[in-house]
């Protein structure tokens, strides 16, 4: 395994301020995203707020070839669904919107599902308990937890209420690149896997399945969707290991720990 980064109180100074920057996007996409936009509108939204008002740079485009900003992932789509004119929000989708942005040097990584109009009850629980999900795994970090406690503690509260936990993509540790290590299983066992040292900084953002945890790849190459056709939702926080917890760096404002 390649060695793992461990940030400077310095360099955790300017990741703080691109997650914070981050979060900014998300606020100004909230009331933004609703009925009748399509997932190219909130792509260009995102990147002009990004270039014009925050002065930094959306990440993800032009990373590993990819040309857009976000990724936007509704319904049954698990992850990595790419922004297009044609798909129009339409009441009762689910939809998650990840986005990367740099600054200083330093990328913060984050999603939010949006709920638009009138959602099922059924896709409202699974919204709800996957951002829950996400949460116990982010309660668990602090220097001596394994990454085995992490993917535990999501797993367990999908698997209560029901869902299942999407095996092949994870979280991931970030910094000057968008993809460090370790990688954050969303799945595992007590004590096992590394242990947690003050100065990681890594990504948590569980994907949890409606139904079964099966996915597949759909021709563009990029589009991850569930195999059963049912429900996917995800979200997803920058995390810092500090000298006794954790800080969340791309908390929302709408967010309390």
């Amino acid at each position: 395994m390649a060695s793992i980064k461990l940030k400077s109180a310095e360099e955790l100074s300017v990741m703080r301020e691109s997650g914070r920057l981050l979060a900014r996007v998300f606020d100004y996409l909230d009331g933004r995203i609703e009925i009748g936009v399509s997932t190219m509108d909130i792509n260009d939204l995102a990147e002009r707020f990004i270039i014009d008002q925050l002065h930094a740079r959306p990440a993800s485009k032009g990373q590993y070839g990819y040309q857009y900003v976000l990724n936007s992932s509704v319904n049954r789509v698990v992850c990595h669904g790419v922004p297009s004119t044609i798909q129009k929000l339409k009441s009762g989708d689910i939809i998650n919107v990840d986005i990367t942005l740099e600054q200083g040097g330093f990328i913060a990584d984050s999603s939010k599902m949006y709920m638009i109009g009138n959602v099922t009850p059924i896709a409202r629980r699974l919204v709800e308990k996957t951002y829950e999900a996400m949460w116990e795994g982010i309660r668990i970090v602090k220097p001596g937890a394994t990454l085995g406690d992490v993917g535990h503690a999501i797993q367990s509260h999908a698997h209560k209420h029901g869902y299942s936990v999407v095996r092949e993509y994870c979280g991931h540790g970030i910094g000057r690149e968008m993809h460090e290590e370790p990688q954050v299983l969303h799945y595992g066992q007590p004590g096992k896997g590394l242990a947690l040292q003050e100065g990681m900084v890594f990504t948590i953002e569980p994907m949890i399945n409606q139904g079964k945890a099966k996915v597949k790849l759909k021709k563009d190459g990029w589009t991850v969707v569930t195999s059963d056709k049912k429900l996917s939702a995800q979200w997803e926080h920058t995390v810092a290991v500090t000298s006794d917890g954790y800080e969340v760096l791309t908390l929302r404002a709408e967010e309390r720990i």
